[in-house]
């Protein structure tokens, strides 16, 4: 028989390549880990990982059950949810990991409406970037995701986890108020900024690699001068005549603008695709469910 705890602890593993990295995402020791791996390939009669460098890979018998362990941890996931429903559970708490607009536009809001619609729910909130709120999700960390797409993240498919589409929004041309295209009204072609000096956020987070794309795709590769994850920082340098920035639309609201030109741009790729996102099996557990519709309700009134 299968020990269920040992294949999340599998999972943990292939999600994070070392015994050491997966002990402290599962709030384990890493011996604890290494030992319930070896439980595991011994209830299996596999040798399930191998050395890979100084981190671990799994054995094409660890590949074969890591697929029937997503396929299990999902259904556990459902029984949870439909205990829970048995139980008519409309009290919990359920913790929401979202990047910092995110929390603005859409998870405020869910949460006040939240408020008199489910009153027995409580939501505890971590502000996470938005490439760190799915491992977050899949490490158990978080219940709920509120997620943006970015090169690297699990796929749409990918089946631990359950998608749900929120908004998306274009990102905008900050220019210095000076800057030869400052004064037009139409979109600025990306491919027009080529020769700029760029301030953008650091490699790593979503938006740096939206920026990347859309000026790969016109055919160039941006000279980023300054760094900053702060939207209200970049603005402030664009202002300065620091050099041009392209920022989702949501991050500009509440930003001083009165220094700088802001201006839709021609590239379909520069576009901020927001999600939800749960472990699979778990979309239907009754203190997840209100969450998840709130947060839909009100990502429709945001773009």
């Amino acid at each position: 028989m299968i020990d269920a705890r040992r294949l999340r602890t599998l999972r943990a593993v292939a999600d994070h390549r070392t015994v050491t990295a997966a002990a402290a995402a599962l709030y384990l020791t890493p011996s604890a880990v290494s030992q319930q791996l070896a439980a595991l390939e011994q209830e299996t009669g596999h040798h399930l990982l191998a050395r890979d460098g100084r981190g671990v890979r799994l054995t094409a018998a660890g590949e074969i059950l890591l697929v029937h362990a997503d396929a299990v941890l999902a259904q556990l996931e459902r029984a949870e949810a439909d205990l829970a429903a048995y139980g008519a559970g409309a009290a919990g708490e359920v913790t929401v990991a979202a990047f910092a607009t995110g929390i603005t536009l859409v998870l405020a809001p869910a949460i006040a409406a939240l408020g008199s619609a489910a009153p027995g729910l409580r939501l505890k909130v971590l502000d996470a970037e938005g490439d760190a709120s799915l491992p977050m999700l899949l490490d158990s960390r978080a219940d709920i995701a509120v997620a943006v797409e970015y090169r690297g993240a699990p796929r749409a498919d990918d089946r631990r986890l359950t998608r749900v589409p929120l908004y998306a929004e274009p990102f905008e041309a900050v220019l210095p108020l000076g800057h030869r295209l400052a004064g037009g009204t139409g979109p600025v072609a990306v491919a027009d900024l080529a020769a700029e000096p760029w301030i953008g956020p650091y490699p790593g987070n979503p938006c740096h690699d939206v920026v990347l794309l859309a000026c790969e795709h016109a055919g160039f590769q941006p000279r980023l001068v300054h760094s900053s994850d702060d939207f209200r920082a970049v603005v402030a340098l664009a202002s300065a005549g620091a050099g041009v920035a392209l920022v989702p639309r949501s991050a500009l609201r509440g930003v001083e603008l009165e220094r700088v030109a802001v201006r839709p741009v021609d590239s379909e790729l520069a576009m901020r695709r927001v999600f939800a996102a749960v472990r699979s099996g778990a979309e239907e557990h009754p203190l997840i469910r209100p969450v998840l519709e709130a947060l839909t309700t009100v990502a429709a009134g945001v773009v």
